[in-house]
Formats: C-alpha cells, sequence, structure tokens
C-alpha cells in the first residue's frame, strides 16, 4: 500500500490535516443527530468537543500516558484549532475557490445560486 493509498493511522490523527478532516466528517454526519439531542448546542462547540476526543484517543493511541492531565489540557487547547480547520475544510467544500455565491431574495423564496467568479461577471456586465 503507497502513502496514497493509506487510511487514517494514529500519527495522521494526531496532525492537524488528519485531525480536522476525521472531526469535520464526524460533526458532519452527527450534526444532524445533535441538533435533536441537544438543540441549544452550537456545531462550532460541538465541533471542539470531537476534535478534543480524537486528539485525545491519537495522543493515547501513540504512547501518552492516559492519567497525565497535560494531555488533556493541550488537547483541549489543540481542538480550537482543528476544529476552525475543519470548518474551513466545510466551508471550502461547499464554496469552491472561483466561485461566488449570489442570493436572491423574494417575499417568499430564498434562491443561492454559486457560479464562476467570469460569469458573475459577464452576468453584471451584461446587466449594466
Amino acid at each position: 500500500m503507497t502513502s496514497g493509498d493509506a487510511l487514517f493511522s494514529w500519527d495522521a490523527l494526531a496532525t492537524l490535516a488528519g485531525a480536522s478532516l476525521l472531526t469535520s466528517f464526524i460533526t458532519q454526519y452527527f450534526k444532524g443527530l445533535m441538533d435533536r439531542w441537544a438543540p441549544g448546542l452550537p456545531t462550532d462547540v460541538f465541533a471542539v468537543l470531537i476534535a478534543w476526543a480524537v486528539l485525545s484517543v491519537a495522543q493515547i493511541a501513540a504512547g501518552a500516558p492516559a492519567a497525565d492531565w497535560r494531555l488533556y489540557i493541550l488537547a483541549f487547547a489543540n481542538a480550537f484549532l482543528v476544529a476552525a480547520a475543519a470548518g474551513q475544510m466545510h466551508n471550502k467544500a461547499l464554496n469552491p475557490p472561483g466561485t461566488t455565491k449570489t442570493t436572491t431574495k423574494t417575499q417568499a423564496v430564498t434562491t443561492t445560486e454559486t457560479v464562476s467568479k467570469e460569469e458573475a461577471i459577464d452576468a453584471k456586465t451584461e446587466q449594466q
């Protein structure tokens, strides 16, 4: 198996990229369920809690002593970075670079369309 074919490993989960990817996946899969179980819990806070768990488990699996309180404090601090990176990954997936979002509101319907920047410039030029 080449490194491009590798799945998650404990070492990969201890990195910002690996932890944020898994955090993003878990957050997206369980967001609907958490909205029903804990309706007041913001998704960002849920992502931080998931990241904290991912980082803590990855460090313990890599050999860190589970009884060391410093592991959990450092994992909690890093969880904010991981959750922010996961949020940016999700945002880039929904709004890829080179696209722009246009929103049209009427009384009954709000429509959002994502188009390339070139298409948006062309449409603006045609309107003038």
